[in-house]
Parts: structure tokens; sequence; C-alpha cells
């Protein structure tokens, strides 16, 4: 394994106070990080262009990189810090002055061109397969197919709902064989209507089936691509062994049993900063993980903002890395102290009752079980004899504001019913950083959950779920350069209105993240006292009583 010198370690730039260094070693998922690591991050993130780091690639569309610092400690007790980064910077797993990865060097470049030029094989032949006319002219035929379709369909509509209106006001007759005639026409048009979907269902199954054939080809490509990446894939997390702080080597496969690591397990900067600082006999005080560039395609990023150790890739990875060494434990959201009276009740039937949550206390119990207590938890307890409390839909840990429950199973299955046709109106206030352009607008882009740093919602045009929002501007305030929007989700993607604002306008997002969002907001995020987002109004039809409902909760930073 290719080694970096010593000399990498490096000095900070100010003196360190006694007092100013952590008592232990700070969890890697916790934010913010201490401000010895944020100063060692603002050290790198300024010493980029002298390291050789392009940072102009950095700052163009998609170019953004995730780097890390640790604080450590030598033997003499100096104090000084590793810089990493996280996969790979301008296509190098290996740069001059950053800790390098965790890989088997050697043994992965014995393996890895031989996997790649596979790959690239079944890559070779989907993309010629793509450009193949017979791939592309059945599809092209059966969406032309189908526009004529709805043209002939809107003609033959347009003919016979003027016949239709001719023989109505021609029924005023009575002359039994012009009626007679009438019924015949009538009779007949129906017909027409018949043949016409019969003979096109004919036609166009024939071209469904040509369209399938081309995606069983795809499909077969693809089905022994992602067979031959598996395989790749754990040829590589064959080369990975994670130390602890203890000394000991573990797998990284195993670290992730019974399931297989994802992809660009132990890459990230955290995990080669505890490695290096291992193989050198540093003792790690403090890590700090920041993104230096334009924000991904798929948004979540901001420039000069901290962010914790991801989940998917890291989960497993750091706490075995930290074993042997003093450090607090991994946080867990909704985990702080909530005042045993809330959720305050602000609407009450037999039926339902809507209240206002705080932030921070859970909307139901978490998945472990570790973290029972939550709305749904405290109002189940409230209410002993209702058949509920169930909860209708859901906030998020760090959002306050209105929250639908029902108190029995039928008026839960009717609510979920009218939150799935869209017929109950949710109103958010949200303060976003920055004075946000233009007055109204509408946000469509679809998301899915980061598989690789769960609970971060990403942009997929693919596999992503719709998300539609409608936003509206109440005021701006220029000094704070913040702006106070009015937001309407036409959907209830999880973390939607947070992604939707935080993403740039140039994907189609408002540009503007939550002030207070940890986890798309901006850079200075952690210094807001609570993410500023609140569910101010509820309306919707009462299931029971058929009467409007509209419920109101004031913003308490509006």
């Amino acid at each position: 394994m290719t080694e970096f010198p010593i000399s990498d370690v490096v000095p900070l730039g100010a003196s360190v106070e006694a007092d100013e260094l952590p008592p232990r070693f700070p969890s890697p998922f916790a934010m913010p990080p201490v401000e010895v690591a944020q100063r060692a991050a603002r050290e790198l993130v300024a010493a980029l262009p002298a390291l050789g780091v392009d940072v102009a690639a950095l700052q163009a569309e998609g170019g953004g990189k995730m780097f890390g610092v640790l604080v450590v400690r030598d033997a003499d007790g100096r104090l000084g810090y590793l810089r990493a980064f996280s996969g790979m910077l301008g296509g190098a797993w290996h740069r001059l002055g950053f800790a390098p990865p965790l890989f088997d060097t050697v043994a992965r470049d014995a393996m890895w061109p031989a996997g790649q030029a596979v790959l690239r094989e079944h890559e070779v032949a989907l993309q010629a397969l793509l450009k193949d006319g017979t791939y592309t002219a059945p599809r092209h035929a059966l969406r032309s197919f189908d526009d004529e379709i709805v043209r002939d369909r809107d003609f033959l509509r347009d003919k016979h709902r003027q016949r239709k209106a001719a023989r109505a006001a021609a029924r005023a007759t009575t002359d039994v064989e012009a009626l007679h005639a009438l019924d015949q026409e009538s009779r007949a048009d129906a017909a027409e209507r018949k043949r016409f979907d019969a003979e096109r269902a004919t036609e166009r199954a024939f071209l469904v089936g040509r369209v399938a054939a081309g995606d069983a080809r795809r499909a077969a490509i693809e089905d022994a691509r992602a067979a031959e990446s598996r395989v790749l894939m754990k040829q590589v997390h064959d080369h990975y062994a994670i130390a602890s702080a203890r000394g000991e080597l573990r797998p990284l496969r195993e670290l992730f049993a019974p399931g297989e690591p994802p992809a660009g397990a132990a890459d990230c900067a955290a995990p080669k900063l505890l490695g290096a600082a291992y193989r050198h006999g540093l003792t790690p005080i403090a890590l700090a993980e920041v993104w230096v560039g334009a924000p991904p395609a798929t948004g979540g990023r901001h420039d000069g903002a901290f962010y914790p150790a991801c989940r998917g890739k890291c989960g497993p990875v750091l706490p075995w890395m930290l074993q042997g060494l003093a450090h607090d434990p991994v946080p867990e959201p909704g985990a702080d102290a909530i005042a045993s009276d809330e959720p305050r009740v602000v609407y009450a039937d037999e039926h339902l009752i809507v209240v206002d949550k705080p932030v921070g206390l859970l909307s139901v119990p978490g998945r472990s079980g570790a973290l029972r207590d939550s709305v749904q938890t405290r109002l189940r307890a409230r209410y002993p004899d209702a058949t509920g409390p169930m909860i209708v839909h859901r906030l998020d840990l760090d959002t306050s504001g209105l929250l639908l429950v029902a108190l029995t199973a039928a008026v839960h299955t009717q609510l979920q019913a009218m939150f799935a046709r869209h017929e109950i109106e949710k109103t958010y206030a949200a303060v976003v950083s920055g004075v946000v352009v233009g007055d109204v607008g509408t946000i469509d882009l679809p998301l899915r959950v980061d598989l690789d740093d769960r609970p971060r919602q990403i942009v997929d045009a693919v596999h992503g779920k719709s998300a539609v929002t409608d936003w509206r501007v109440v005021s701006r305030d220029p000094v704070a350069q913040q702006t106070l929007l009015s937001l309407s989700p036409r959907t209830g993607r999880t973390h939607q209105l947070r992604v939707h604002c935080a993403l740039p306008t140039v994907v189609g997002g408002v540009g503007a993240p939550i002030v207070g969002d940890r986890l798309y907001g901006a850079p200075d995020s952690h210094a807001a006292p609570r993410m500023m987002l609140h569910a101010e109004r509820l309306v919707f039809t009462h299931p029971v009583t058929g009467q409007r409902v509209v419920v109101e909760s004031p913003a308490p930073f509006a």
C-alpha cells in the first residue's frame, strides 16, 4: 500500500488552548463539528490551490467534492491535522498531501482492469442496442400510434357528439319511422366506437409486443452487467481490511454482513482519515467533513457547509474504527426531552383531533424501537379508550405544526384515502436563506431516498416518485438575506419541501435552503436555533360530518 509521509500531518495555523479540545472524540455523525475541527477544515479549503487541486473544476456544475480533516495529536503531544477527500479526486485515488484509500492498492490494480473491461463490454452492447433501429423504431412507432389514436378518438368523439345533438333536436317529432331511424343511427355510432377501439387495440398490441421484445433484450444486457458489477464489487471489497483504534482488523464485508457493502463503502473521507491516523500512531481528536464546490445534480450539498458522516456507507464502518478510542455515542434524532404537555391539541371532536407538534418530537416511534417517545405514543396515553389515536400523516422531527390524527380506524382509513386523492390542503411557512427571485412558482422534481445516506432524499428522474410543490413569497428581508415563503405540497414525499427549497434554480428548485435545515441547509444552518419550517394550515372535509374544517397555527418565527 502506498504510504504518505508523516509530513502530511499539517500543523494548525493558530495555537489551540486545552479547553478548546473536546474531552472525547466527537461522534462523526453529530453536527456541527467542534470549532478546532472547523478551523482545520477552513485551512484545508484555503490550501486546495497550493495542493494542486483544480478549484475551478470543483465549482463547475456537478463538480463539487466532500473533503475532510482529522485533528490529531502525536506521541509528543503536538497537534496537527490530516486531510482527505471522498472517493477519487480528479480521477485519482492518491494525491500528495491527502490520506490514501484503505484498500490494498497493488491487489486492486491487479484485478480492477479485467473487471472494468467486462463492464465496458456490457455498456458498449447496451449503447449499441439503444441506437439500433430494431430497438428504437418500434418505440417511435408506438408513440406515433398513440398520438394518432388520441387524434382519431377526439375526431370520432366530436363527430358523435354533434350527431347526438342533432338527434336530440330531431326527437321532437312524433314520426315513428323517423324515431326508429334515429335509434338506428345511435346504435351505429356505438358500433363504430367499438370497432374503432377493437381495431386500434389489435394494432397497438402488435407494436407493444415489438417494444417488449426490445425491452427484454435491454433487460438481459442490464442484468448481465449488474451481475458482473456485483462480482467485481465483492472482489473490490475483499481488499479492504478496516482497523479499529485497538489495532484489530476486520474485513469490510464482515462489517456489513449479512448484506453487502454499498459501492463506495469505506471510501469516504472519515474512514481514510482514521485509517491514516492509526497507521502513524496518531491519536484522533476531532473530525469535520466539508463540501467544496458546486452542489450535485441530485441536490443536498452546499459549498462550505459541514456535513455528518453518511449512514449508508460509513454507518457500520466508523463505529468499528472508533472501538478502543474514547468517543461520544452516535446521536439519535428524537432523543431530546420534550415537555410532557406537548403536543397541544388545537381541534378535537369524537372522530379526530389536530395537534400542534413541537420541534424535536417524532410523529411516530422510531423503527428500531429504541425511541418510543412520539406524538402517537403520547396521544395514546391521553386517549386510552380510543381505538387509535392513529397518525394520518407525518411531520419531520425538526418540523413543527399541525398534525392530523384519527381516533377511530374507520376515520383513519377515510382520511388516508383523502390524502391519497389530494383532497386535504396543507400549507407551510418557511424561512429560507437568500432573497428569492420571483413571487410564485411550482417545483416538479421526483424524489427518492439516497440509499447510501439515509434519510437524505435526492432527485431521480428515473426511479424517483412524483413530488410537486407550489410556493409563494410572503415577504423578503434584504438585510438578513432571508425570505418567508408559503409552501403548498401537492404530494407528500419525505423531506419534499426541504429538498425542493434547497435545490438550485437551474434544476428547477427554489435555490434557497430552509434556515436551520441540518441535512440540506446552507453553511450556517447549524447556527439557527431550529429549522424554520412550520405546518400552519390544514383544510379538509370532515369524513363523518361532511363539514369543511379549517385549522390554523401561526408559525412561531413568521
